[in-house]
């Protein structure tokens, strides 16, 4: 696993105040071993509690230790049961809120159903949702990592703390890719032209844009606003109605819909001959990036990689990546992902445990947390 220790982040470590308790609510052992990280990187030890499933499916928290006036950081990793990693969290919170906690903060490096962040059809916003419900139940800060749409930082009414993993990715590329100055930075979409470029900059590397891949279903951005039926006049409504000739009727008639027309993929761009880095958030459905590899792959580039900050892989994604033109993928620890590992030997790891641990130190010894935004970019 890469791991990258800036050396005046390290000097800072092991140095907080008391009062502070580390949780781990997943009892997953990929949770386990990110928490233990941060526990050592902050010269503390691990609170004792019990997360578990009774016969009922039902989960039970059993806290161990005395909470009270504390600071409490509850740690919580998304698994592949999504569902019952946030009825772990709310459970354990409102169980340290029931047991006095002097605050609750939550560090929840990916934060689940944040690609339901906006309105679409007859939906809901889920994220939405789950902030209220991560709120009620009294937790009192939120550090998160890369969240999907920036805006999800307004569904919570508690400080949050969205950091970023660029600056691991970053020098990922730096240290582990020997040839990067001949690398381009690409985006599959042009909705992720803001990140390309961003990397683009901090690397002093030019930029590709995919254009013209088929649209996923979150791009379709269909809130229902559309739906009542063309009306011509009102007895379309109800044969039975009879209008008055002393009334005006006004009739609005909607718009006739032209569909959407995706033209030919091109890439914007050079990158023949040269290394294509691929630059998202979240890796989940693969086709699209197998689509962007094939692309590249057809212009001329002889290396692809795929950076993302969160490594969901879902369903058959490593055996795609096995079978595909990706050369590697690049995730960090915010989510497990071990047994994908195992089926994909491409996939590699970026530790982020030591700006999480240093963002906890702050926030309990009531430090500034801008130190962890230097030389962020705004569309990271």
């Amino acid at each position: 696993m890469f791991c990258v220790a800036p050396p005046e982040l390290e000097t800072k470590m092991n140095i907080t105040k008391g009062g502070l308790v580390l949780f781990s609510a997943n009892s997953n052992s990929s949770c386990m071993e990110l928490s233990k990280k941060i526990a050592e990187r902050l010269g503390v030890e691990m609170g004792k509690v019990q997360v578990y499933q009774e016969p009922n499916r039902e989960t039970r928290v059993q806290i161990q230790e005395s909470v009270r006036g504390k600071d409490v950081f509850i740690i919580q990793t998304v698994s592949k049961d999504v569902n019952t990693t946030v009825m772990e969290l709310l459970i354990m919170v409102y169980a340290c809120k029931t047991s006095c906690a002097k605050s609750i903060i939550g560090v929840i490096p990916y934060f689940p159903y944040s690609k339901q962040c906006k309105m679409r059809k007859r939906g809901s916003i889920v994220s939405k949702l789950l902030a209220s419900m991560m709120c009620k139940a009294g937790l009192t800060h939120l550090i998160t990592m890369d969240l999907h749409q920036k805006e999800i930082q307004g569904f919570f009414n508690i400080p949050v703390d969205n950091l970023r993993a660029s600056p691991f990715l970053l020098q990922y590329i730096q240290e582990e890719i020997p040839d990067y100055r001949n690398a381009v930075i690409v985006a599959k979409s042009p909705a992720s032209a803001k990140r390309a470029q961003s990397f683009a900059e901090r690397l002093r590397l030019g930029i590709a844009v995919i254009h013209g891949e088929a649209q996923d279903a979150e791009s379709d951005l269909v809130d229902g606003r559309h739906s009542p039926p063309m009306v011509r006049n009102v007895a379309a409504i109800h044969p039975s109605l009879e209008i008055p000739k002393t009334c005006v009727c006004v009739c609005f008639i909607r718009p006739v819909l032209i569909p959407k027309e995706k033209p030919p993929i091109t890439v914007v761009g050079d990158v023949g001959g040269r290394i294509a880095i691929i630059v998202d958030d979240i890796i989940d459905d693969v086709d699209s990036f197998l689509a962007a590899a094939e692309t590249l792959k057809e212009r001329g580039a002889y290396k692809i990689f795929v950076m993302a900050t969160h490594g969901l892989l879902s369903s058959d994604a490593p055996r795609l990546i096995e079978e595909s033109a990706i050369d590697e993928v690049v995730v960090t620890n915010t989510i497990p992902h071990e047994i994908q590992k195992l089926q994909c030997p491409k996939i590699k790891t970026v530790d982020i445990s030591m700006i999480l641990s240093e963002a906890i130190r702050r926030i309990h010894n009531g430090e500034s947390m801008s130190y962890l935004f230097r030389n962020i970019g705004l569309d990271d």
